[in-house]
């Protein structure tokens, strides 16, 4: 019996979508350009992180912001009301962005002038992870009311993730959150990641976080 041929479709997907990637990484090298794929869960505090940020390195960096949802354009306001040249992605129902999807935003956003994007992603810690955007650097929060267990439960998110930021760390203490588990947990899966704990809110670790973003854009403009 003549057997049926088996085609992995998402193997496809992934090398074809790299191939994409790899070369929307290149051009943005070229263009001295550097984009941050900012990734978490929804409620983590993205939206509320990019706002301190503009407002921290309005007078030192020219940055865009590309909001990804499903639906709505809330969060693309909030950040050009502080200042970020801003345009909104609909996914129409897909849970994450890939490299096409990423570089028809960027061509809508307009790169030219601008030292850094953002790419805030669609809000849950699986299928972001899985796709290569273009980004050169990969961000993830994770909010201290989601528990210091998530490495163990989504590590793909972490290990791909170059920096973990740990946000709203000023109301840890109410939600029993372990940050030194949480640091293990982040070892088991990627020890050559950095974690940042920061409150938006408060100010606590804004100043690493700000350090850690200009270190990157110069990295990436050298």
């Amino acid at each position: 019996m003549e057997r049926i041929k088996v085609i992995e479709v998402k193997e496809d997907v992934l090398a074809n979508n790299d191939r994409a990637a790899a070369a929307l990484r290149e051009r943005l090298h070229d263009e001295k350009c550097l984009l941050i794929n900012l990734m978490s869960s929804p409620g983590s505090g993205k939206t509320t992180l990019l706002s301190a940020t503009l407002d921290a390195l309005a007078d030192e960096l020219s940055i865009g912001v590309m909001e990804a949802d499903v639906d709505s354009d809330v969060d693309a306001y909030t950040v050009r009301d502080h200042g970020a040249r801003a345009v909104q992605l609909h996914t129409g129902g897909m849970c994450h962005l890939d490299a096409a999807m990423c570089e028809q935003g960027l061509r809508e956003l307009g790169t030219q002038g601008l030292d850094l994007v953002f790419l805030e992603n669609v809000g849950n810690l699986i299928c972001p992870a899985e796709f290569d955007t273009g980004a050169a650097k990969k961000v993830m929060i994770l909010s201290t009311p989601e528990g210091h267990d998530k490495p163990l439960k989504y590590p793909l998110m972490f290990e791909v993730s170059d920096l973990v930021i740990v946000s709203k760390i000023d109301v840890a203490p109410y939600f029993d959150f372990d940050l030194a588990r949480f640091e293990e947990n982040v070892r088991l899966r990627n020890p050559r990641a950095q974690i940042l704990p920061l409150s938006a809110k408060t100010g606590e670790g804004m100043d690493a976080w700000t350090s850690w973003l200009r270190e990157a854009v110069r990295a990436w403009q050298a």
